[in-house]
This record gives structure tokens, sequence and C-alpha cells, in this order.
């Protein structure tokens, strides 16, 4: 079995899979008790995530997402309309520069960090953050999307179309495209087979396997760099994509399955849902 689970993260995950519904105490201890992690872990969890403000009290025994989790959740959960977001690409970037920014503040610099992770950023030199500028709404909505995810309100983004041919060489090698299209093929396979042979698994088997499985697959969609041709092939991407989309409703219909079994009213939401903590 993989590392042990973090309860947190579980529970978070399953809030941000549940579309606003609440989770109760019992479902969380019966979503954490497939994973062998205790139900007392589990309260301490909530307690915990509680006072973090990532969750709040949603009537007795029930709890939804807090407002501090609630921006990411929101990007997160919008991973099925990825493809939406891209567009094609005339060769030009987007660049961010974070020379100015303060490197003290460990919560700020982490923030930074994961928002120009999902970003589809790498860095071409210090403190210079670039990716292709293949994105609807281009430098605006990329600015309005990263700040909100937690970059610096002080920090440039914009657009650049005249790299000299030396960084122009550099940017476009910032990606391996070619494990990106292999890692397409092999989760792509790995989420079919399984799907054609979840029908005889246990259901708390298929339960835990779907969510480590879809966590892992949500999550490579969600860190994509959502790249253009050349650079990837689009069409393998996407197949991957419909593929996740595909398991991710097999994993809703099991965990409906097998919260049903628990008694207490709440939501239902599948476990398939990633983190980015």
């Amino acid at each position: 079995m993989p590392d042990p689970i973090n309860p947190k993260r579980l529970i978070l995950n399953l809030l941000r899979a549940a579309d606003g519904a609440p989770l109760s105490s019992r479902e969380a201890a019966t979503a954490c008790a497939l994973f062998g992690i205790r139900e007392s872990a589990a309260r301490v969890a909530l307690v915990r995530l509680s006072s973090a403000g990532l969750i709040e009290a949603e009537g007795r025994g029930s709890y939804r997402l807090g407002s501090q989790a609630e921006p990411l959740a929101e990007d997160v959960s919008h991973w099925q309309a990825a493809e939406a977001r891209v567009c094609d690409w005339d060769g030009g970037w987007l660049m961010v520069c974070t020379g100015g920014l303060g490197r003290s503040d460990r919560p700020a610099l982490n923030a930074r960090n994961r928002s120009l992770a999902l970003g589809g950023f790498q860095e071409l030199e210090p403190t210079i953050y670039l990716r292709p500028d293949n994105l609807v709404g281009h430098a605006a909505t990329a600015r309005e999307r990263l700040h909100k995810l937690g970059l610096d309100d002080s920090a440039p983004v914009f657009s650049v179309q005249d790299l000299d041919l030396r960084r122009e060489h550099q940017a476009r090698r910032l990606w391996n495209g070619a494990a990106l299209n292999a890692s397409y093929q092999t989760s792509r396979k790995k989420l079919e087979q399984w799907m054609k042979r979840s029908s005889k698994i246990d259901l708390d088997v298929a339960a835990r396997e779907s969510f480590l499985l879809g966590n892992d697959a949500i999550r490579q969609l969600i860190f994509d760099p959502m790249l253009p041709e050349p650079l990837v092939d689009v069409s393998k991407r996407r197949e991957f994509a419909e593929v996740v989309k595909a398991f991710d409703q097999l994993g809703h219909s099991i965990w409906q399955r097998l919260l049903a079994r628990v008694p207490s009213t709440g939501s239902r939401p599948s476990a398939d849902q990633s983190t980015t903590h």
C-alpha cells in the first residue's frame, strides 16, 4: 500500500468534491477508516482543520469548506474544463517577475510557488518565470487567476513577444514534452484497465483504490502546464482528460454507494478530487 494517507488531506478532498454540500463527521470517519486511519485521528483532523479556518461547522456534526480553503477549492474544481482555458499559440510568452518580492514570509512564499505551479510557469532565470501565452484572456486573465491563487498582488504579470534566440531556445526546453506525452498515455491506460475490472472489486476496496488512482490522475491534470503544440501532443492530453472524467464519474458512484451505508445524513461526494496542499 502507498504511503499513509493524511486524514486532513483526505477530508479536504472529500469536501472539495462535494460541491458545497456538507460532510458529516461520521462520513469522514468512514472514509478515513478505509485507509487505516482511526476514528479518533479523523476527529482530531476535523478539529485542526476547523481551527485553521479550512473547514466550518454546518449544523451539528457536519462540516463544509471554510473561507481559507474556498479560493483554491474553487479553482481546483474547474479541472474538468481545463481545456477551455487554452487557445492557439502564436509563439508569445506570459512572464512573471518575482525579484522585488519578499522571501522571509514562508506561507506567502509557499502560496506564490503554488500559484506559479498551478499556472504552468517555469523558472527561466532567477526570479523570472514564464509559460506559453496560449491561455484564453492572455495576461489579464492569467494575472487575475495567479493573484487569486496566492501570487503577491505586486508581482508583475505580462506578455512577451520578442525573446532573444538564446532565451527562446531555453524557454522551449523548460518542459519535457516527451515525458508529458508518455505520462498521458500511461495514466490513461491505468485508469481504463481499472475501470474494466471495477465491477468485480469489493466495494470498500474499490472506494479506496478509486480514491488513490483518481487523486493521482486529477492532480496530474490540475498541475498540467496545458502546453500547446508543438511542445506536447495535445490530442494525447485530451484523451487522458476524457478518461479521467469518466473515472471520476465512476468514483462518484462508488463513494455514493459506500457512504449510503453510513447511518447519517450529509453529502455523498466522490473521493477522486485531488488536493494541492
